[in-house]
């Protein structure tokens, strides 16, 4: 089946797996959802992210495992919320000094720039703005 969003349908798969309290995710890899989990995983949200070749089907997988805080009863995840901002209908840019602050500093926001994908935080001190993929909390 065709995906129309692949970062939206990303971030879906995440929020669900989170939901029902699931350590592994997998979804379809490409470059830019590898580099959105690697930002993720130096940010703390997530424990550890790998590309994988499927042996059943031969394409790549990227394979997130979540991070959750507290014992078997009271444990809860890291990530308390994702959103998409800049959809393929709805590009939404920023410059340096527009980048928005996700929970005053403790989210981050992802922004696609012409030096790659970053943090919201790396894109102000390198001094660059970008389309905001998404924010997470």
């Amino acid at each position: 089946m065709a995906v129309n969003d692949p970062i939206g349908d990303m971030l879906t798969r995440l929020r669900n797996a989170v939901m029902v309290g699931h350590t592994l995710v997998a979804m379809p890899s490409s470059k830019l959802k590898a580099a959105i989990a690697e930002i993720l995983k130096e940010e703390g949200f997530i424990e550890s992210y790998e590309v994988v070749t499927d042996d059943f089907s031969g394409f790549k997988v990227l394979r997130i495992g979540l991070k959750y805080i507290g014992d078997r009863r009271t444990r809860r995840s890291v990530i308390s919320g994702l959103e998409r901002v800049s959809t393929p209908g709805r590009r939404i840019y920023a410059k340096r000094s527009e980048i928005p602050w996700v929970l005053s500093g403790l989210g981050v926001a992802i922004l696609s720039t012409p030096k790659g994908v970053m943090s919201g935080r790396k894109a102000r001190q390198m001094g660059v703005g970008g389309e905001i993929l998404c924010k997470v909390w």
